[in-house]
């Protein structure tokens, strides 16, 4: 098969991973049009149909499936030995991939990686901020980074902070004019932002525990937001009462522009951790992000 052919069944395997010509045209770098067109071109030379397309997405046939699986993971281990060659004649290269949620991308993530990079300039770090769970490597992340208990059972974890500790806050304005609350059933009475949750769309229940007694309490109020900076600052701005990390709200508890409340009843949860495939083939670039971001004294 001819080099253009390869390139064509690559382009392929971004189509089937990105779901889309639009998308797999960005990132190859090239028009939606001429990928659709390369890839009716594959089809027939192939005899055999590859993708299903309609007006808003593109899926996989059984036989564009069955070719899927059978390339991706050649062309993976392609770019990993080429990635090899590259650093074996100096220092540590090549991209690295992260999926991971807002706050920890700032609060933890960024700071690490801040101070890795200046002197490893051939290393490339692509950072996508989500919210919802996403399967890294059906997407072709190399690290996941979420909360312990979100980390799929099958991938190798790595802790990269302490434990998180979620606090209720609101106000000083708000506080005014609402009691604090003394337990949790007592939210029922007072304005709650409410956080929308990405993967499956429901509203988050805010979750307590006391002398081992554990309970979740769904709240109501004006606002819904799918991101805790938003809520922090509806919080501040005195339209609830807001369940966020107590990282996020310590300045502005220091400060007096947020009060805490039910303090005895919240709960500390396992601290974020980086996952990635157990089969995954390590390159020194990876090795390092990941030493860079593990939980230790220095951090």
């Amino acid at each position: 098969m001819s080099r253009e052919n390869f390139n064509d069944l690559a382009a392929f395997a971004t189509v089937a991973r990105h779901g889309s010509f639009t998308r797999a045209a960005a990132q190859i770098g090239v028009s939606p049009s001429a990928l659709s067109h390369t890839m009716r071109a594959l089809e027939g030379r192939l005899g055999v149909r590859l993708l299903a397309r309609s007006t808003r997405s593109v899926s996989l046939t059984e036989a564009g499936e069955r070719l899927f699986l059978t390339i991706a993971p050649r062309f993976e281990e392609i770019e990993t030995e080429l990635m090899g060659l590259r650093e074996s004649q100096g220092k540590p290269a090549g991209t690295v991939r992260i999926n991971a949620s807002e706050h920890v991308a700032h609060a933890i993530i960024w700071p690490k990686l801040a101070k890795l990079l200046p002197d490893y300039p051939d290393i490339k770090i692509e950072m996508t901020i989500e919210h919802k769970l996403v399967d890294i490597v059906a997407e072709r992340y190399d690290i996941g980074v979420r909360l312990g208990d979100q980390v799929p059972k099958d991938m190798i974890a790595v802790k990269i902070s302490a434990g998180l500790r979620m606090i209720v806050v609101g106000s000083p304005s708000y506080f005014a004019n609402h009691p604090p609350p003394q337990n949790p059933s007592n939210l029922s009475q007072h304005t709650c932002i409410n956080l929308r949750l990405p993967t499956y769309g429901g509203l988050y229940a805010w979750e307590f525990e006391k002398n081992g007694r554990k309970t979740q309490i769904h709240v109501q109020g004006q606002l819904i937001f799918n991101a805790m900076p938003t809520i922090l600052n509806a919080a501040l701005s005195g339209f609830g009462l807001a369940y966020v990390a107590q990282e996020m709200a310590q300045p502005y508890l220091e400060q007096g522009l947020l009060i805490s409340a039910l303090d005895d009843w919240c709960p500390t949860f396992a601290g974020y951790h980086l996952y990635y495939p157990s089969r995954r083939q390590s390159s020194p670039a990876f090795n390092l992000v990941i030493e860079a971001l593990r939980l230790g004294e220095a951090n």
